[in-house]
């Protein structure tokens, strides 16, 4: 039997030592170091965009961040799950660990948040991302980014802050199938219940979140 036992023990140790590499832990100096070089244009040096269309990243949760990455690459040559022309070509060359150093970074980094400019439709966007609309099966943003949209890190992004062109443009993108990222479809089957009045106004409004 303690024959048995140190065989089991030895077998276990040495199918723990063989086993997949743990990933390596994120180091945002190197990540800094690429994304000033490859980044910066589009994004800033902060990842505090000046551009409407492209996204604020600064203070964005680094698994979020490493997802996006990760599906605007695709796996092992197949295509990537979520499409961009510009995306798709710009992180093409780039290891997971680096997506990982350049996710890491971005985190550390402060948000420059946008205002809401509507005045209009705070009160309705206020509505719909606390509420939602149950009369039409469209559940509260808040549900899933919080209450003040700072998001979950490793399953919601933060949406508070960000640019409400970028906010309309993705749920419309969610809602015309354009853009497939979403696990379960979660975001598509949100945005197809909502009109064009409905994602404007509570982009605008997130905008505003703090």
């Amino acid at each position: 039997m303690n024959r048995f036992l140190l065989l089991l023990a030895a077998f276990s140790t040495t199918a723990w030592a063989t086993g997949p590499n743990p990933p390596a832990k994120a180091d945002p100096a190197k990540g800094q170091q690429i994304f000033s070089t490859v980044c910066v244009a589009c994004h800033n040096a902060d990842g505090n965009s000046t551009i409407p269309i492209n996204p604020k990243l600064a203070g964005q949760h680094p698994e979020y961040l490493l997802k996006q990455m990760k599906n605007f690459k695709g796996d092992g040559g197949k295509q990537p799950e979520r499409l961009n022309p510009i995306m798709n070509g710009m992180i093409a060359a780039y290891t997971e660990d680096q997506m990982r150093d350049i996710a890491a970074y971005l985190g550390e980094q402060k948000l420059k948040p946008e205002v809401s400019k509507n005045r209009d439709t705070i009160e309705y966007g206020r509505k719909l991302f606390r509420a939602g609309d149950q009369a039409k099966g469209l559940p509260a943003c808040a549900a899933c980014h919080g209450p003040t949209g700072a998001g979950m890190p490793a399953q919601y992004p933060r949406i508070a802050g960000q640019f409400t062109d970028y906010t309309e443009l993705q749920l419309k993108n969610f809602r015309a199938g354009e853009r497939a990222n979403d696990p379960n479809k979660m975001m598509r089957m949100v945005a197809l219940k909502m009109t064009d009045a409905e994602i404007k106004a509570v982009s605008d409004y997130v905008a505003g979140l703090r």
